[in-house]
């Protein structure tokens, strides 16, 4: 089913957005040409599902795969790397990129160029400029310091990268994977290397995502690194609960020489206990969620096929339904 030719493969996700998805196609097939091969993941669209016949109408070699409902564009690029994971060889490259024009065609053959180092497996794109609104850069801005406090790792980049094929092997293996990308590749610990790259406009329509979803998705990144995210909550609420118990005995003593205003002593004791009381509670939730993550909320990527509701394969000459 797939051609002999195939050297570079393209996983893209798209949701209701067909005129953005044409023009991405078009746009590889002139900046990639010969050997590529695109993996386009319909994520459950019911309003303008993906044909087969807008990539055969650009001249695009690939594999349309409709999945049977909207799982979200992490789990639908989880989707197409798993299928990718039957069929690559070890001469072939991989490329993740998102379908509305933000990941740019014109930067593949940059990531490329950086992948034939033999000392790495994944090139990330980092972004110099972002054609973005001041609130998500104030946002992004925050999440970046508070991700790597959480975590005690850097993260500055999405889902635009170049892998090899030990890379895909390796992330579909990870149970973290359809939950958040670029945490599963830092988790992944496989040698990774950047570009910096623009990010750029939209070519049509507008993004699916909305605040809400984005501060999710955000968050999803943190649920990867869940047992680093506890032990640091741990440690700051252990610290909070010792200044409580040593503010309670000053309190107690200044209380016993003398120096306490009248109602004082009972009202800061109470504070100083109700803080006891909820850095403990914020702890055993910290405890019990990590057990819900680890223990089965994070579905194994191998399962994807699940999710598959058909998968039509596409070439210049004729289709082939499976």
């Amino acid at each position: 089913m797939i051609p002999p030719s195939a050297e570079v493969f393209v996983v893209t996700p798209v949701y209701e957005d067909i005129e953005a998805a044409s023009v991405l196609f078009e746009e590889l097939s002139k900046e990639v040409g010969r050997g590529l091969f695109v993996i386009a993941v319909d994520d459950g669209s019911v309003r303008n599902p993906l044909l087969s016949a807008h990539l055969k109408d650009k001249g695009i070699d690939g594999v349309l795969i409709r999945l049977k409902r909207n799982v979200g564009h992490q789990r639908a690029i989880a989707v197409g790397l798993g299928f990718i994971d039957e069929h690559i060889e070890e001469n072939h490259k991989v490329i993740v990129m998102d379908s509305d024009g933000e990941d740019l065609p014109s930067q593949i053959p940059t990531l490329l160029a950086k992948l034939d180092d033999l000392g790495i497996d994944i090139v990330v794109a980092h972004r110099k400029s972002r054609v973005e609104t001041l609130r998500f850069k104030i946002f992004y801005a925050i999440y970046k310091i508070f991700f790597g406090l959480m975590t005690g790792r850097k993260i500055s980049f999405g889902n635009f990268m170049a892998l090899k094929p030990k890379a895909v092997r390796r992330l579909v293996a990870m149970q973290e994977l359809p939950t958040h990308i670029a945490g599963t590749v830092l988790a992944s610990k496989l040698r990774t290397d950047s570009c910096l790259l623009d990010r750029g406009a939209r070519y049509a329509g507008y993004s699916k995502m909305n605040f809400v979803g984005l501060v999710l998705h955000g968050f999803k990144g943190l649920m990867i690194f869940a047992e680093d995210v506890l032990v640091r909550v741990g440690i700051a609420c252990a610290v909070i609960a010792s200044l409580t118990i040593i503010l309670s005995i000053i309190a107690t003593i200044l209380k016993m020489v003398g120096f306490a205003t009248p109602g004082w002593f009972s009202v800061s004791l109470g504070i100083l206990i109700l803080m006891f009381l909820q850095t403990g509670a914020i702890t055993l939730m910290s405890l019990l969620l990590t057990g819900v993550v680890k223990g089965g909320a994070i579905a194994h990527s191998s399962s994807y096929k699940e999710f598959i509701l058909n998968c039509t394969f596409v070439n210049h000459e004729t289709d082939s339904y499976i």
